[in-house]
C-alpha cells in the first residue's frame, strides 16, 4: 500500500469528487505537496486531518518517523550510534530496503551504500530517483573497502572472483538489494562473469557479520564483504573495491536531537581513532553534506 496518493486516488479515499478535492487544495485545507507539478496526498496525514476533524490544516506538523537507522550494517556505524547516545536504533535490511523504508516515512535515516554498472555514485543517483523523498539530505558517513572474506590462511588461495568461480568455492551471497549484493553484480558484470556461475549457497546473509560467522564455522568459503568485518572476526581479506557510505534522511530529520548527537560524534576525534582501529575505512570527508534537495 502506497503512503502516498495521487488526485484520483485521494478523491476516491477521501469519497468526493476530485473537482471538490482540488477547490480544497487551491484553500489550502487539506495535507498534500506538490512533486514535479502533480499533488500528492500522505494517506497518514489525511487520517489525522479527518480524525481531527480539521477545517484547514493551520500548524500542520509532518509525522515523525522512528528513532530508526534502517538500511546496510556497518561496524563502525552501529558503535556509533551507541557511543552517541542517540537513542537511534539500527535495522540490518539492505541498502535498497533501507531507502524504500526512508521514502515510507517508516526509518529516519537510511544507511546506504549502493551500486550501479553504469553510474560511479550510485548513492546520489538512488536518492535522486527515490519517490517522495524531494526533501532529502545525503552525509558522508566513511569510505570502505570491500572484498572476498576468506578463511584465516586463504587455504583456497584466491585471488578474485574468478578464482572463487574456478575453484568453486562455496560463496555466501548476501540477500537481494544489499550492498554487497549490488557490488558482487556489478564486479561480476565488469569482469564479464556470469554470477550463475559462482558456487552459491542456498542461503543467504544479512550483514558481513552473519557472512563472516559462516565462514568461520566452515559453512562458507568465502563472501563479499567489508575489511573491517574481516579483522573483527580474524578473517583473511583479499581486496575488490572502495565504495561510498552515506546516511539520507529528510531535512527535518537533520535538526532532531538524536541526529545531531550523532553528528557531532562523526566529527569528533574518537570516531576517526575508532575507524582506524576497525580499518579499511576513510572518514576523511565524514559529516560533508553530499547532496540536499
Amino acid at each position: 500500500m502506497t503512503p502516498y496518493l495521487n488526485t484520483e486516488d485521494a478523491a476516491v479515499y477521501l469519497g468526493i469528487r476530485e473537482r471538490k478535492l482540488y477547490e480544497l487544495v487551491a484553500n489550502g485545507a487539506v495535507p498534500c505537496s506538490k512533486v514535479t507539478g502533480k499533488w500528492l496526498f500522505p494517506r497518514a496525514a489525511l487520517d489525522r486531518w479527518i480524525e481531527a476533524g480539521m477545517a484547514k490544516p493551520h500548524g500542520f506538523v509532518a509525522q515523525d518517523a522512528p528513532p530508526i537507522v534502517g538500511g546496510s550494517h556497518d561496524p563502525l556505524l552501529e558503535w556509533a550510534l551507541r557511543r552517541s547516545g542517540s537513542g537511534l536504533a539500527l535495522l540490518s535490511v539492505g541498502s535498497q530496503v533501507g531507502l524504500s523504508k526512508l521514502a515510507a516515512n517508516e526509518v529516519a535515516i537510511a544507511a546506504i551504500h549502493m551500486h550501479a554498472l553504469d553510474n560511479d555514485d550510485a548513492n546520489l543517483a538512488a536518492v535522486a530517483a527515490a519517490p517522495y523523498l524531494h526533501d532529502a539530505v545525503v552525509i558522508a558517513f566513511a569510505r570502505r573497502e570491500e572484498g572476498l572474506l576468506v578463511a584465516p590462511g586463504n587455504p583456497l588461495a584466491l585471488s578474485s572472483l574468478a578464482d572463487a568461480m574456478k575453484a568453486k568455492a562455496r560463496f555466501a551471497a548476501r540477500q537481494s538489494g544489499a550492498g554487497a549484493q549490488l557490488l558482487l553484480l556489478k564486479l561480476m558484470a565488469g569482469a564479464g562473469l556470469s554470477i550463475e556461475r559462482l558456487n552459491l549457497l542456498a542461503s543467504t546473509f544479512v550483514t558481513g557479520d552473519d557472512l563472516a560467522f559462516a565462514i568461520r564455522a566452515g559453512e562458507a568459503d568465502c563472501g563479499v564483504a567489508t575489511r573491517a568485518a574481516a579483522n573483527a572476526h580474524g578473517l583473511g581479506f583479499v581486496p575488490l573495491a572502495w565504495e561510498t557510505f552515506d546516511l539520507a534522511m529528510r531535512r527535518r530529520t537533520y535538526f532532531e536531537p538524536g541526529v545531531q548527537a550523532l553528528l557531532a560524534l562523526m566529527r569528533s576525534p574518537e570516531f576517526h581513532r575508532h575507524a582506524e582501529l576497525l580499518g579499511g575505512l576513510d572518514t576523511g570527508a565524514v559529516g560533508t553534506v553530499r547532496l540536499t534537495r
